[in-house]
């Protein structure tokens, strides 16, 4: 088993409410600066119980809903606004939710695993904290709800495939 690094990856933006953006945007470059960190790629299960009369050895439990924290992006302040304005649409009441895919690369800059998430809101986004005697560079945060993650299988078909099927309400 060979272990892979955490800090070689990619993530795109695709919007799906336009079909032939979503089409081209499987296949564009990520987002342009790329990201220093990426935390909340998780997913828990709630469990529900149900006490049955009369049973006083054990409590049944059942597998119960999904939950997912929002994704956590942090990067370097890019010249490029592209991650404000997507955010800056949505409190002027015309943005557009955007899926995405998050690709872990290997040394050799081949995907060694991909999670992609679905109807991305993005629900803070913070400007760089600025000190006059701190040599830092300045990063941007940016928080996406969404309404699931998935690890997707598939190569660049698995990707077009889940691509169509974000655009038609599929699963």
């Amino acid at each position: 088993m060979t272990l892979v690094g955490a800090f070689n990856f990619n993530l795109r933006l695709i919007e799906t409410a336009k079909p032939v953006s979503a089409m081209v945007g499987t296949f564009a470059p990520p987002i342009a600066g790329g990201f220093s960190e990426c935390g909340g790629l998780e997913a828990t299960m709630a469990v529900d119980e149900l006490r049955e009369g009369g049973r006083n050895d054990a409590v049944l439990r059942f597998p119960g809903r999904i939950t997912h924290p929002n994704l956590r992006l942090r990067r370097g302040l890019a010249v490029s606004d592209e991650l404000w304005k997507w955010h800056e649409q949505f409190i002027q009441g015309k943005g557009k939710r955007r899926d995405g895919v998050i690709e872990l690369l290997n040394d050799t800059g081949e995907s060694v695993r991909t999670w992609r998430f679905r109807r991305g809101l993005p629900v803070r986004w913070a400007g760089p904290a600025f000190n006059a005697v701190s040599s830092a560079v300045a990063v941007e945060e940016l928080e996406i709800a969404h309404e699931g993650l998935f690890v997707q299988t598939g190569g660049v078909v698995g990707e077009f495939a889940n691509t169509v099927a974000s655009i038609f309400g599929g699963g």
